[in-house]
C-alpha cells in the first residue's frame, strides 16, 4: 500500500527468490515500523510462531479468503494509523496532537485552523514538524534556517520560538508542542494532547 509518505503495509511471501521472507521481515524490521502481513503456502504452527515473533504483525495462510485479507488490510492500517505513531503524514501532512504542517503548502494548522507564520516562523515550524522528538540547538535552528553562521544567536531564535508558541499553544507558558530542553535547545513534542 503506498501513500504520500511512502509504503504504509506490505504484504510479503515466506518464500521468495534470492531472499526468504523470514530474513526479508528482520531486515525491514531494522529501520521499519510499519504493518507486515505474511502470506504462505507454510501452515506449521512453527512457521507461523518464527514469522510472529521475528516481527510480522499477521500470518496468512493459503489458501486464503480474499475478502478476509481485506479486512485484515484494513484493519492492520486503522491500528497504524491511530495507534502506531503520533505523527504520520498523510497527504503530505504531519500531524501532533491537535496541530497539522503541510509540507506542500507550507501551512500550520491549529485545531483545523490555518495559523498565521511569517517566512521564518515558518521555516523553524517546518524544521521541527519534520523531524518530531529531536532536539534542536539554538545555533542549529538558526544555521539551518537563516542559513548563516550563528553567533550569540539564542535570544534571536528565543523569540520567534516564543511567538510560535503565542499563536499554536494554549498556554504558552507551558507549551504541549514546542518544548524547550534546558541546555540543550528545541523540540517538537511527539505527542501533543
Amino acid at each position: 500500500m503506498l501513500s504520500a509518505g511512502g509504503v504504509d503495509l506490505l504484504l510479503i511471501d515466506v518464500m521468495m527468490p534470492k531472499m526468504d521472507g523470514f530474513s526479508a521481515i528482520m531486515r525491514i524490521r531494522e529501520k521499519q515500523n510499519l504493518p507486515i502481513l505474511v502470506m504462505s503456502a507454510k501452515t506449521e504452527d512453527s512457521d507461523k510462531i518464527l514469522g510472529l515473533s521475528i516481527g510480522a504483525d499477521d500470518y496468512i495462510t493459503k489458501p486464503f479468503n480474499a475478502a478476509e485479507v481485506v479486512a485484515r488490510i484494513r484493519s492492520h492500517l486503522r491500528r497504524y494509523y491511530q495507534l502506531g505513531s503520533a505523527v504520520q503524514p498523510v497527504d503530505s501532512t504531519i500531524r501532533v496532537g491537535r496541530l497539522a504542517y503541510d509540507l506542500e503548502a507550507h501551512q500550520l494548522y491549529a485545531d483545523g485552523e490555518p495559523v498565521r507564520l511569517t517566512a521564518t516562523e515558518t521555516k523553524i515550524t517546518e524544521l521541527l514538524f519534520r523531524n518530531p522528538g529531536r532536539v534542536f540547538s539554538a545555533e542549529e535552528i538558526y544555521a539551518r534556517v537563516w542559513q548563516e553562521d550563528a553567533w550569540g544567536c539564542e535570544n534571536t531564535v528565543m523569540v520567534h520560538i516564543r511567538h510560535i508558541r503565542e499563536k499554536v499553544e494554549l498556554n504558552p507558558k507551558e507549551p504541549e508542542y514546542i518544548k524547550v530542553v534546558w541546555g540543550l535547545g528545541y523540540k517538537l513534542e511527539k505527542h501533543g494532547r
